[in-house]
């Protein structure tokens, strides 16, 4: 086990204290208004770690607190470490974005395109062209997400009992056949629409490695980082600093509910959220990114790769607003911030809902929890909880405004 530290007083990298203390100020209102359990939230910069805050609980019924050390599951912040493990199958010539998805998985060698109608009734035609590895990494494979309630296919997800991305009692191998069975929303490379296509990712990892995901994610990429604590599972040993998982009810509160099933391997290895990790954990993978592919004299993918991973795919520098044409994807939010491979990027500071720069990249998880690199501003942010809401809140801009005013220098 590693702990997260304060490394250096915030004012020695350019950022003001003050500031930094209202940011806390701010957070911990929504523990004290029983919106939030507890959280940890860090700041670094030039990969020295400048501000560093725990409050409330990791446990409310237990009394056990948020500390350095508490576990999280990261949920969606799985699938920038699913990219970069991708990443490093396509540095060692054995994978290629531009692969057909077929030539890896079969199952996908025929996928059908949504045409019209819902249900037995749906009319479908053949695709124009396959769903290549690029298209899982941008979500612009034609694949969704059950959840979404606002597309004919996204019912047959539900239908196939897709509700939480797995086929119950399945492993990944079976649940990606069960995706690959299923209509796609739209052309490949056409649209963006957040989907399962990290999910379908690890399953290529699998193929073309030859191993089991979570296996190849701790020999690649968690041991040589000292990712001590990640992975998809926890030993009796980390149990009890695993978080409580909570919900937000209809009154605005919280209250427990079932989260991963982390205790034991799990049938489902989930490259789009099934990690848990640590702060150190997590720190250090942002750092392994904002130094692009190197951390402590261990490489793990080149600089030009990151930069690939980082860098805005969406055609023609269009943003997720403009392309995810989707009901789920029209928000303010989306405006100025394009997709790369597994990670959102900003392309223009001028229409982004919260303060950025341009380039900063990062992504969020279902249970509340965020990250952030600034390359430009040597910032690395993470900010951990453990809450899925019912409605968006505006905690990650309110959180992305306070770390922008807090820098004096750039």
């Amino acid at each position: 086990m590693a702990l997260l530290r304060q490394e250096v007083d915030p004012g020695e990298v350019g950022l003001d204290a003050k500031v930094l203390d209202r940011l806390d100020r701010y957070l911990t209102g929504y523990v004290d208004e029983g919106r939030l359990p507890g959280y940890l939230v860090a700041v670094a910069r030039g990969g020295r770690v400048a501000h560093l805050t725990t409050h409330g609980h990791r446990d409310l019924a237990a009394g056990l607190p948020v500390e350095a050390d508490t576990l999280w599951r990261i949920y969606s912040m799985t699938k920038p470490v699913t990219s970069v493990a991708a990443l490093l199958l396509v540095e060692e010539g054995r994978l290629s974005l531009d692969d057909p998805l077929e030539r890896h998985l079969p199952a996908f060698a025929e996928p059908r395109v949504y045409i019209s109608g819902s249900g037995a009734d749906m009319v479908t035609r053949p695709a124009d062209g396959p769903i290549r590895i690029r298209h899982l990494m941008t979500h612009t494979a034609g694949l969704t997400f059950a959840f979404y309630h606002t597309h004919p296919v996204d019912a047959l997800y539900r239908d196939a009992n897709l509700e939480s991305a797995v086929l119950p009692g399945s492993d990944l191998a079976t649940t990606v056949d069960v995706y690959a069975s299923l209509p796609l929303q739209f052309e490949p490379g056409t649209q963006w629409n957040y989907s399962v296509g990290a999910n379908v990712l690890g399953r290529v990892i699998e193929v073309v490695s030859g191993q089991p995901l979570d296996e190849f994610f701790a020999e690649r990429i968690f041991d040589p980082l000292r990712m001590t604590d990640a992975g998809f599972c926890v030993s009796d040993e980390q149990a009890g600093r695993l978080a409580e998982l909570y919900g937000e009810t209809e009154a605005g509160g919280i209250e427990p509910v079932p989260g991963l099933p982390l205790r034991g391997r799990p049938r489902f290895l989930s490259g789009s959220g099934g990690m848990v990790a640590s702060a150190h954990d997590f720190h250090r993978f942002m750092e392994l990114l904002r130094r692009r592919g190197e951390l402590d004299g261990t490489r793990l993918l080149a600089p030009g790769t990151v930069d690939l991973m980082t860098s805005n795919h969406l055609p023609g520098g269009a943003d997720l607003r403009s392309f995810g044409s989707r009901p789920a994807h029209d928000e303010p939010g989306n405006d100025g911030v394009g997709f790369g491979l597994g990670v959102s990027v900003v392309i223009d500071p001028t229409r982004t809902k919260a303060p950025s720069t341009r380039g900063t990249y990062g992504w969020s998880g279902a249970a509340t929890t965020t990250f952030w690199v600034d390359p430009s501003r040597e910032l690395t942010v993470q900010f951990m909880t453990q809450v899925r809401p019912k409605s968006s809140r505006p905690i990650f801009q309110d959180l992305k405004r306070f770390v922008h005013e807090a820098v004096t220098r750039d």
